[in-house]
């Protein structure tokens, strides 16, 4: 895995508030055994599977439906670069899902975008390692949240 420097992460961040730069798509994580089940699995070409992040390819990618990544495409639209500055954060383009919420990592956006206004993008970086160990492995209880 190739280190990723800060100011990669900063544009790394996506609008939508996922830590793009933990992502195992990311062209800098993807291990090739993972691109190559993909390939395998999907009869894309293995050039096509690494992501570079969405606003490298203008939120083009394999698994994003054709048109682009609409949150990428309202944020550009309103001229902000992340959903909070926005004045109808939150909307429904960050609405959370029970499907696939156990491997993808969608739900954390809202709380990501809070703590990003809360402690400021470079702060939010240094602990979105812990915010998404944290979403995979803490178990959430009622009342609580999650426990260590």
């Amino acid at each position: 895995m190739t280190e990723i420097s800060m100011e990669q992460k900063k544009r790394l961040a996506a609008p939508c508030g996922l830590d793009c730069f933990h992502c195992e798509l990311y062209e800098a994580n993807a291990p090739d055994s993972l691109i190559e089940h993909i390939a395998e699995k999907t009869g894309i070409p293995r050039e096509e599977i690494p992501c570079k992040g969405c606003r490298e390819t203008a939120g083009k990618h394999y698994h994003i439906p054709a048109g682009g990544c609409a949150t990428l495409n309202c944020v550009t639209k309103r001229g902000v670069s992340l959903c909070s500055e926005c004045g109808d954060f939150p909307c429904a383009l960050l609405a959370p899902l029970a499907e696939g919420a156990s491997f993808y990592p969608h739900n954390m956006k809202v709380y990501n975008l809070c703590r990003i206004k809360a402690v400021g993008l470079e702060n939010w970086i240094r602990e979105s390692g812990e915010i998404r160990r944290k979403y995979y492995t803490s178990p959430f209880v009622v009342g609580k949240g999650q426990e260590e």
